[in-house]
């Protein structure tokens, strides 16, 4: 369960990073660009579980819409990022590196492999987060350390 167990981590990385923005979001003069961007993180997740369920709905759902109100985005963001874990809690190494078809998004078949799309999201997560970062220090406020490795080291 090497490759489950790392993409859980890296999805609590991500998950304790973006909620850090948060506060720093509500601090801004100007905060429509990053609630787009944050609220962008909240709708790939959406999109692409729905694409890996093949669910219905999944051509439908928008990468950048909606965006959602600043009040909103600590749920949406908690329940986007729940549907992944519990995704990923009952996948096995096996499961998420053997490809899948996707039928949706621009109307073709699409074989990927679970775990790249996980490794996509999270990815996909820290450059969005980089984009916050660079607008909250922008307007003026400090932004915080979210680097990966803060997390990791200590002080001796």
């Amino acid at each position: 369960m090497v490759m489950r167990n790392y993409l859980i981590d890296t999805f609590k990385f991500n998950d304790s990073a973006n909620r850090k923005l948060l506060p720093k979001i509500n601090e801004l003069p100007e905060k429509d660009e990053c609630i787009k961007l944050f609220s962008h993180l909240i709708n790939c997740q959406y999109k692409w579980m729905a694409g890996i369920k093949n669910a219905p709905n999944a051509s439908v759902l928008e990468w950048w819409n909606p965006v959602y109100p600043f009040e909103r985005l600590e749920s949406e963001w908690q329940r986007s990022l729940e549907i992944w874990l519990d995704y990923l809690a009952g996948m096995t190494d096996e499961g998420l590196s053997g490809e899948i078809i996707i039928n949706n998004f621009d109307g073709a078949s699409w074989a990927v492999k679970p775990q790249d799309i996980a490794i996509q999201l999270n990815y996909h997560s820290i450059h969005h987060r980089a984009q916050i970062q660079y607008l909250i220090r922008k307007q003026g406020v400090k932004p915080d350390f979210l680097d990966y490795i803060r997390g990791r080291f200590r002080k001796i």
